[in-house]
């Protein structure tokens, strides 16, 4: 049974820095890609970014571009996204998640879910 489990969310100031971690077990993630979703109050579930398990390409939307990166390490099973000049617009709850394939960008292609980590910016 696969299960990811995110952490790192908290009350952060703007301008300031988080990494969340995501802990992946239950199968192997060779031929996946595991992604990062967020989801602010009252809106839709929208892609921040994605990391292919085994080539270790990346992809990210427009709104985190150069601020954002998404990492993993294969050995420990975890995915990792570090977030750097937060906006009080990135507050939302943070998902991880997994998709059989070499690219996947939105929801509907994601198999596995986390249960979320809130991250909170103040301005």
């Amino acid at each position: 049974q696969v299960q990811l489990e995110e952490s790192g969310g908290e009350l952060v100031q703007a301008g300031g820095s988080l990494r969340l971690s995501c802990a992946a077990s239950g199968r192997t993630f060779n031929g996946y890609v595991m992604g990062w979703f967020r989801q602010a109050p009252g809106k839709e579930r929208e892609f921040v970014a994605e990391i292919n398990w085994n080539y270790g390409t990346t992809y990210y939307a427009d709104s985190v571009k150069g601020r954002f990166t998404i990492s993993r390490d294969n050995a420990k099973n975890t995915l990792y996204l570090q977030m750097n000049s937060l906006k009080p617009e990135d507050t939302a709850v943070y998902y991880c998640a997994a998709a059989r394939g070499r690219i996947a960008t939105t929801k509907y292609e994601y198999d596995y879910w986390g249960q979320g980590t809130q991250v909170t910016v103040s301005s």
